[in-house]
């Protein structure tokens, strides 16, 4: 082999040491995530499903509270499938007054004007004729007539995943409901991380009969399977929202408990905390101030496989309608709903949430992934 050849492998395999020499181990741990382009595909997916969540119900079609906007005529229409609607005021009842920006992205508003969907329409001079859509063929729906100050604007509406049984529209579900999966795995997983970092924390540092203590109820918990654990605590808090919460964070830090617990054993015999306990510092302190900050890469990644988790979870809750409860709309419920329609031409009602949950899972799973290779610091870069 020649010599100039030589240098040149042995450059290419030290160029990411010369290259990370002086950078913080954040600014090199997302270097390494970046040249991981299923990682940060996964990252885009995540941030993508955010923002929809964030912004909530200024971003969907449908931007009533939870976008249960029915139309019965509509049902089971199939994805990017039209309709027309005639937008007429509301007879009699004085209009609602406007909410701030906030309130509506956080709850979304009713409808100033009462929207009815239309087969045709025509003007004659200052009145509009039109025919109610039926859904039927021939259509013989009831002739309308409106004045043109009744009429508010006539719209075409496009439903790109189409319409459920009760003619919403599916996509404002879809993205309203992932709302619910994230908000479940934020929340869980800082009860969890609460719970999981506390206890393994004193499991791994103290030793002797408080890790015996530990240890023993992680087992107790740990030997429960988890879902049915979720659906006991579950019926104890009883359904809704925020006890979907609780009962998913109290069920996943047994994870997170055994891993700190063990971080925690082998980080107490290294100098630094021998140093730290010479001068006198607390052991409060020796554990929140430098032994749990070097373990910050392994909770990363199994708060990351635990979020998966945990959105998994609040799924099948509320598939077995114990979990979120209508008219809130959620994607375990909404498979729920829809499963029926599997055998009939109308299967993506149940495939559309199914997939939903399918990609924010793997997002997850496949972050995590990076991440754990990112943080080793025995992996070598090539």
């Amino acid at each position: 082999m020649r010599p100039n050849r030589i240098f040149r492998i042995r450059e290419k395999r030290i160029k990411p040491f010369l290259q990370n020499e002086g950078l913080s181990v954040g600014r090199m741990v997302w270097l390494r995530l970046r040249r991981n382009r299923m990682s940060m595909t996964s990252l885009g997916v995540i941030v993508a499903f955010a923002l929809i969540a964030i912004l909530g119900y200024l971003v969907t079609p449908d931007s009533t509270p939870y976008c249960n906007q029915q139309y019965l005529e509509l049902a089971t229409m199939k994805p990017m499938s039209r309709a027309t609607f005639l937008c007429v005021e509301q007879g009699g009842t004085p209009p609602a007054p406007r909410h701030s920006l906030l309130h509506r992205m956080a709850f979304g508003e009713p409808l100033p004007y009462t929207a009815i969907p239309i087969y045709n329409h025509q003007w004659q001079g200052d009145t509009l004729i039109a025919e109610t859509y039926t859904g039927s063929t021939p259509n013989d729906g009831e002739p309308l007539r409106y004045h043109r100050s009744q009429v508010v604007k006539i719209e075409r509406r496009t439903f790109v995943f189409g319409t459920d049984g009760y003619g919403r529209d599916m996509l404002s579900q879809i993205m309203i409901g992932g709302r619910v999966s994230l908000s479940v795995g934020f929340i869980a997983i800082a009860i969890a991380l609460l719970i999981g970092i506390t206890l393994g924390a004193l499991a791994g540092y103290y030793g002797g009969w408080v890790d015996n203590l530990i240890m023993w109820l992680i087992n107790v918990v740990w030997s429960i399977p988890t879902v049915l654990l979720v659906i006991a605590i579950t019926f104890a808090l009883g359904k809704g929202f925020w006890q979907v919460f609780i009962a998913v964070g109290l069920t996943i830090w047994v994870d997170v408990a055994r891993v700190v617990r063990g971080q925690v054993l082998s980080l107490k015999e290294k100098e630094f905390v021998e140093a730290s306990r010479a001068l006198g510092y607390s052991d409060f302190r020796t554990i929140f101030r430098h032994i749990l900050p070097n373990t910050v890469g392994a909770i990363i990644v199994i708060a990351a496989s635990n979020f998966a988790t945990a959105i998994l979870l609040e799924a099948g809750l509320s598939f077995l309608g114990i979990g979120v409860q209508p008219p809130m709309p959620s994607w375990g419920s909404m498979v729920k709903e829809n499963y029926g329609y599997i055998l009939l031409d109308s299967a993506y009602l149940a495939f559309i949430p199914g997939i939903a949950i399918m990609l924010l899972v793997l997002a997850f799973m496949l972050l995590g992934s990076g991440l754990r290779d990112a943080l080793d610091i025995k992996r070598t870069d090539k």
